[in-house]
């Protein structure tokens, strides 16, 4: 049998209750993605996420990851999710420095002065809930806040090559992210007017293969900074998971829709390379 080479994926991590509110239809989503779209376990998870922040592409490299909680107020079992084993990340990590196709990323062992800064639960578990506990090791690369998405979509194709060696990428993020205009109790599951329109055009766009209205939808859309008003970070993943697919050629498809306290978007993608 051949070695499996995976889809690219991008998975939202948004609000916490995720993790805990089985009233959520992305958590629902969440819980059974694997045993529906993912049936082969994969060697490696390589996972991009909008939660790590360093000068350089860099690859987290440790024995296991913290949790970090950076809310407060919330139900108690928010505070009792345990820390994600993970295994083989000192010994495959540090391949990253020579990979891929021979570009340089930095390997940030714990302790090490260039060491990623983790600044939620999120990444850490609400993308793929049971795969990581099932001993799937992960890698972090970083995107850096300061970088245009045409940089995120190349860094993608850079990371490509790893899909040969049964690795899964995977972005995590959210196509929108404003949790200042957030309704906890949204009764009805009302939707923003420039949040709704922001997802409808970035789903548009990315069905239809015009990724690069993608790329430049936070600069040209209207609604680009009510939807990430802390910055682009959220969405540089997606552009990252797209390029790593093939980039221009790859083939997006909706996984998973719906919104979640009228803000925040929790479209997850699929992205096939073109045969």
């Amino acid at each position: 049998m051949g070695k499996e080479v995976f889809d690219t994926f991008f998975l939202i991590h948004g609000a916490p209750l995720v993790l805990i509110d089985d009233t959520l239809p992305a958590r629902t989503f969440l819980k059974s993605w694997r045993e529906k779209i993912l049936p082969e376990k994969p060697k490696y998870v390589l996972v991009i996420s909008g939660h790590w922040e360093t000068n350089e592409p860099s690859i987290n490299v440790v024995d296991r990851h913290e949790t970090i909680h950076d809310f407060e107020d919330f139900p108690p079992e928010m505070y009792e999710v345990p820390p994600v084993p993970s295994s083989g990340i000192s010994r495959t990590g540090h391949q990253g420095e020579r990979r891929p196709s021979g570009r340089r990323v930095q390997a940030s062992p714990r302790g090490h002065k260039a060491r990623p800064r983790p600044r939620s639960l999120g990444p850490t578990h609400a993308n793929v809930p049971r795969s990581r506990r099932a001993g799937v090791p992960a890698l972090h690369p970083v995107p850096r806040e300061r970088n245009l998405s045409v940089y995120h979509f190349n860094l993608g194709k850079a990371l490509a090559p790893l899909r040969e060696q049964g690795v899964l990428i995977i972005g995590t993020g959210s196509v929108t992210h404003n949790m200042e205009s957030l309704i906890i109790n949204n009764v009805g599951g009302t939707v923003a007017d420039w949040a709704l329109e922001f997802d409808d055009y970035v789903k548009d766009a990315l069905l239809n293969g015009r990724y690069d209205e993608v790329n430049q939808a936070l600069e040209k859309h209207p609604h680009a900074k009510m939807a990430h008003p802390d910055g682009p970070v959220h969405f540089y993943p997606l552009l990252a998971a797209i390029g790593a697919a093939g980039g221009e050629k790859a083939k997006a498809e909706l996984i998973h829709h719906s919104f979640s306290r009228h803000t925040i978007s929790y479209a997850n993608y699929r992205f096939k390379s073109a045969e």
